[in-house]
C-alpha cells in the first residue's frame, strides 16, 4: 500500500484516537468520506490498528520494562514470534547492538520479573542471557493493557 502525504496527515490527527472523521477532513480539506475510506484501507492493509493505550505508571502496582534478549542461535524471526506470545510481551523487535531481541514487557505486582523470567523466558531454548531494564517513569509513554 502507499503510504502517501494524506495517509500520513490522517494518521497525525488520529493520535487522537476520538477524533471525528468529520474534523479530520475539514481540517485537511477533503469530504468526509475519503477519511474513512483512507482509515478503513489502513486498518484492512494492517498499517494502522486503534486500541486503547494506558499510562503504566498511572496503574498502581503495574511496571513496564524493556529486556535485552541474546540468543545462542540466529532464529531470531521464530524466536521473536515465540517471545510475543508470552504473556504480558507488548512488543518484540529484532535490533543491532549487543542484544539480537529487545522485548517490551508490562508487568504487575502479581506477575513480575521473577516470575517472568524463570516461568517464561527460560523456556524459550536458544536463550543466552538477558538483561531488564526497568522503566521507572516513562515519557509519553501508553501501552495496551494485556495483562
Amino acid at each position: 500500500m502507499l503510504i502517501d502525504q494524506l495517509n500520513l496527515d490522517i494518521i497525525r490527527h488520529l493520535k487522537d484516537g476520538r477524533k471525528s472523521f468529520k474534523k479530520i477532513a475539514d481540517s485537511l480539506g477533503v469530504t468526509e468520506n475519503t477519511v474513512r475510506s483512507r482509515v478503513n484501507r489502513l486498518v484492512d492493509e494492517k498499517v494502522l490498528d486503534f486500541t486503547g493505550n494506558i499510562d503504566p505508571d498511572a496503574l498502581k502496582g503495574h511496571h513496564m520494562l524493556y529486556l535485552g534478549v541474546k540468543l545462542n542461535d540466529l532464529e531470531i524471526t521464530r524466536k521473536g514470534d515465540d517471545f510475543c506470545k508470552l504473556p504480558g510481551v507488548i512488543s518484540a523487535a529484532i535490533v543491532t547492538g549487543r542484544y539480537d531481541l529487545i522485548l517490551q514487557v508490562l508487568l504487575n505486582d502479581e506477575f513480575n520479573l521473577l516470575s517472568f523470567i524463570t516461568e517464561y523466558v527460560s523456556k524459550i531454548d536458544g536463550v543466552q542471557t538477558v538483561e531488564s531494564f526497568i522503566v521507572y517513569k516513562g515519557y509519553n509513554l501508553k501501552v495496551p493493557y494485556i495483562l
